[in-house]
């Protein structure tokens, strides 16, 4: 069971600035991916290993999976990979990591905690503040992939991006999954699970215009 953590303790508001991407990846030119909440990093390292031709970024708010992760790298040859300990939000804040939005191509949010309560709402991780910096700091045509098996979630989610007007949601079918973060259309280990209980998924897919 996946352990919560309280986005909005005030533990998350001290940020470690993500360094520049010229210390970071050996090609810092590559389209980049941010994969926010992460886990534990396992779909980003086999991303990362069968796709040499993008950087991705792991923000994870679960500090001891993303020191394990890093541990990891540094253990083997990942020179398209790091992994941030976070809240989103407060990384995005940080005015010190601007460089690193205006280079961002996509952004996922794979399966992230649903927050039941209406009372907890305010701790999902897509709020309307955060899509409408989003929106006004990403670069045009950049992505927002979402993904859930929670339909109440899902129809949160959209309806929060959809409402910020320099959002268009593409139609999924049309997409061309082999130019984008993910050509293999790997799996996270939650949509593993989800298939594998023949649950549903709820998916979409925005550009910035």
């Amino acid at each position: 069971m996946r352990q919560h953590v309280n986005p909005l303790s005030k533990h998350f508001f001290e940020i470690d600035p993500i360094p520049p991407l010229n210390k970071v990846f050996e090609n810092p030119k590559l389209p980049l991916h941010l994969d926010i909440g992460c886990a534990s990093g396992d779909f980003l390292f086999e991303l990362s290993l069968k796709n040499k031709n993008w950087n991705y970024i792991g923000i994870e708010i679960r500090e001891k999976l993303v020191l394990n992760a890093n541990l990891k790298i540094k253990n083997k040859e990942f020179n398209n990979l790091y992994f941030s300990f976070g809240n989103a939000n407060n990384i995005f804040d940080d005015p010190k990591n601007k460089p690193l939005i205006n280079s961002i191509t996509s952004i996922s949010f794979n399966f992230p905690d649903p927050w039941f309560k209406k009372k907890h709402h305010k701790r999902r991780v897509i709020q309307p503040k955060f899509i409408n910096f989003l929106s006004n700091s990403m670069q045009k045509r950049s992505l927002i992939f979402i993904k859930t098996d929670v339909k109440e979630l899902f129809e949160y989610m959209e309806l929060t991006i959809s409402e910020c007007i320099n959002f268009q949601k593409l139609a999924n079918q049309d997409f061309r999954f082999n130019e984008s973060f993910n050509p293999n259309k790997i799996q996270t280990n939650r949509e593993k699970y989800v298939i594998f209980n023949q649950l549903k998924i709820y998916e979409s897919i925005y550009m910035k215009i």
